[in-house]
């Protein structure tokens, strides 16, 4: 019988959080440069680039790689021979509760607080938690006394777009894995990688295609060696379909979507063929370890080689130069989907509680508490900032979920322009066009790097939201790109494959 201590392994798991809110790994660095080396459409080769610059500062910060810091998952694989010691007087804690104190420690570590993000009662108030808590444990147990652990901070915008079929037996998995990439869009914040869950039941599914997200990335080899298992043809058959869809990085098209394909099965009932898709996102983040013989488990920062030929910060004259506190219809309708531009003065934040808040005032016939007119709204809701900091990562949240507010805003308030991340759906680009405004896109994914944009942040209504309040931010050369211009033109590639 082993015994692993219960302090031990709780401080190995948040430790392990703290770790990789920062820090990317190695094999996904790797993935991402090679896709920018080889990427030939020039916004997704610009994306790519914040995505790597962004990395690399986060890893020197020591700061989140993105301000959405996930729900944390603690898969567990747990010897038959081994026991829980507790540290002290008590009863022996379950592994729930120690994933549990586990991130309530990593979530509030002082210099490096991390976003709360879970709410409890999902159907009545959705209060947050504030710690992050809980977390997802998953636990196997095996023979033996090894004690192995893979932590996980899984981003809501991977999850979001999950999908799941019953298919018949005879259906091909690849035909309905690729028709899903279109309707899904970008909020998943590609390039990434798709798991794929087949067999089994319905909820074993999901748990295999989520699950098998948290492998090293090993496409290109095996591509090179060639398919041996269904399982991989499987792999190289999705992966290769969906590059050629052409969506690319962040929807704006190019020659990567994905950086790799992982599939998982189990049996299943003669009758059934479950199929599961998870995507992971750009801010990919997961260590696995073995608890040591004795004391915690330890995380070593990453080699700084890693990121050699990334530079660390975006090329001079990376876009068109934007005066927000300048800003007019007459320049906005200047501007083409797909171009660069690089932002200066203020802005507003706001994301869904707080749209929420100003459709009912509208509603109402009451003021807002913050004029819109010919002002810039961005949806964000950014992590708090440490010493030094004028905010913390403040990366761009998925636009569409504000899309049934922005008519209402655009035509009560003379709201100009958006920023958020992947693209807009029809009601919106419509009022868009109607109103003459447009909508911009950050990289998802990139967060720390535009929270070095950001020069000063105050709170300007509904405090009490936390990070979901309106903020004013002044910014220096924030990079976007114009995803839907004044005329409706889109730069998504969603829409050209739709119609194609």
């Amino acid at each position: 019988m082993r015994d692993v201590s219960a302090g031990h392994l709780e401080t190995s798991i948040a430790d392990a959080l703290q770790a990789i809110s920062h820090t990317h790994p190695a094999d996904f660095v790797q993935a991402l440069k090679v896709a920018h080396a080889a990427e030939t459409h020039g916004p997704a080769r610009q994306a790519l680039l914040q995505l790597l610059i962004n990395s690399k500062l986060s890893a020197q910060a020591r700061r989140p790689v993105c301000q959405d810091t996930g729900v944390v998952h603690v898969y567990v694989r747990m010897g038959m021979d081994v026991r829980i010691r507790p540290d002290g007087a008590g009863p022996t804690p379950s592994l729930q509760t120690l994933a549990n104190r586990a991130v309530a420690r990593a979530y509030g570590f002082p210099s490096n607080p991390l976003r709360a993000s879970m709410v409890r009662d999902p159907l009545g108030s959705r209060r947050n938690t504030r710690d992050n808590t809980p977390a997802i444990v998953q636990v196997e147990l095996v023979e033996g006394d090894g004690l192995d652990l893979t932590v996980v901070a899984k981003g809501g915008g991977g999850d979001v777009k999950a999908r799941y079929a019953m298919l018949n037996p005879s259906d091909s998995v690849a035909d309905w894995v690729v028709s899903q990439l279109p309707g899904m869009g970008a909020g998943w914040c590609p390039p990434g990688v798709l798991g794929l869950g087949v067999g089994g039941t319905p909820e074993q599914a999901m748990a295999l295609a989520k699950r098998a997200l948290f492998t090293p990335i090993d496409m290109p080899a095996l591509l090179q060696r060639g398919a041996d298992t269904p399982e991989e043809r499987l792999r190289a058959d999705v992966y290769q379909r969906v590059n050629a869809l052409g969506i690319g990085a962040q929807g704006l098209g190019g020659d990567t979507t994905v950086l790799d394909v992982k599939v998982a099965t189990a049996p299943s009932h003669a009758a059934l063929l479950p199929v599961a898709l998870v995507p992971n996102c750009a801010a990919t983040r997961f260590v696995s370890f073995s608890m040591p013989a004795d004391g915690p488990a330890h995380f070593p920062p990453a080699d700084p080689a890693l990121w050699d030929g990334i530079p660390g910060t975006l090329p001079a004259q990376a876009g068109r130069p934007v005066d927000l506190d300048t800003l007019t219809s007459a320049e906005v309708a200047t501007w083409t989907a797909g171009d660069t531009l690089l932002l200066s003065g203020k802005l507003l934040t706001g994301r869904d509680a707080a749209h929420k808040r100003m459709a009912d005032l509208l509603d109402s016939g009451q003021p807002l508490p913050v004029p819109l007119r010919g002002r810039t709204l961005y949806y964000v809701g950014p992590v708090d900032p440490v010493a030094g900091e004028a905010v913390g990562p403040a990366g761009p949240t998925t636009a569409t979920r504000m899309d049934k507010f922005l008519p209402q805003l655009l035509a009560q308030t003379g709201l100009l322009v958006t920023i958020g991340k992947a693209e807009r759906g029809k009601l919106a680009m419509e009022a868009i066009k109607r109103h003459g405004a447009a909508y911009l896109t950050a990289v998802g994914g990139a967060a720390y790097l535009v929270s070095r944009t950001i020069q000063s942040s105050r709170v300007v209504a509904f405090a009490d939201l936390g990070m979901e309040a309106i903020y004013e931010f002044e910014v220096r050369d924030m990079p976007v790109t114009v995803a839907v211009d004044a005329a409706g033109r889109t730069t998504h590639a969603f829409f050209r494959i739709k119609a194609a």
